[in-house]
């Protein structure tokens, strides 16, 4: 039995104690115990630096970053069309409005438009394409006359019901061989970044200064 081992493990568990003591942030347990272990000393262990394709000539991780982002969003689109193949749905973005109207409730037009991340005129014709079928209702806003607040009805309830079981299988695929861990590491990073993105694009600048603009803002 290597008592050593035992030692430095009984020294862990006291100092977690120590550490824990009056303000609680870990539960008093085994898995209070891990998750204590994985914030006290995650940031110990080097990771080893992942090669690319033309690192060996200088090409920046910010590049080979923007290459994946953009091929990640063309797999997922084309697992999409397979998940509304022979459906009454005409693309990916149908079904993603509709999934947010069922789970945020009824919304203005431009606030769904928004919440996808997208441009008006694109957005409303999404939006229109979903009035058409039938999907949604809309009527006019109390606050502002001039907005219309849309929500799904059960039509568009049912015809998404009828893909979900697809819709779901596209995500799962989406997400390939990483772990539960790398899943939740990948959603950090992720709601990092949008987070940085986000109120720039909302911003709406020209894209004649949005660089320039951009430029000046703390990205590190």
């Amino acid at each position: 039995m290597n008592y050593d081992l035992i030692k430095d493990v009984l020294d862990l568990v006291e100092d977690f104690e120590e550490e824990n003591k009056g303000y609680k942030n870990f539960e008093d347990n085994v898995e209070g115990f891990k998750k204590w272990m994985v914030k006290s000393f995650q940031g110990g262990f080097a990771q080893e630096e992942p090669d690319w394709e033309g690192k060996d000539k200088g090409r920046s991780p910010e590049s080979v970053i923007n290459t994946l982002i953009v091929h990640m969003n063309r797999y997922a689109r084309t697992y999409s069309k397979s998940a509304i193949y022979d459906s009454e749905f005409s693309t990916q973005e149908d079904f993603i409005y509709l999934i947010n109207l069922k789970a945020f409730g009824a919304m203005t037009k431009m606030d769904l438009i928004k919440k996808n991340v997208q441009e008006k005129p694109a957005g409303m014709q999404i939006i229109n394409r979903l009035i058409k079928q039938g999907w949604v209702d809309q009527k006019d806003s109390k606050e502002d006359k001039r907005s219309k607040i849309i929500n799904i009805n059960k039509k568009g309830l049912t015809a998404l019901d009828q893909q979900m079981d697809k819709i779901r299988k596209a995500t799962e695929i989406v997400t390939g061989d990483l772990t539960h861990f790398e899943k939740l590491e990948l959603i950090r990073l992720l709601n990092k970044l949008n987070d940085f993105h986000l109120p720039i694009y909302n911003k709406n600048i020209d894209p004649s200064e949005l660089l320039e603009k951009v430029k000046g803002i703390n990205m590190n």
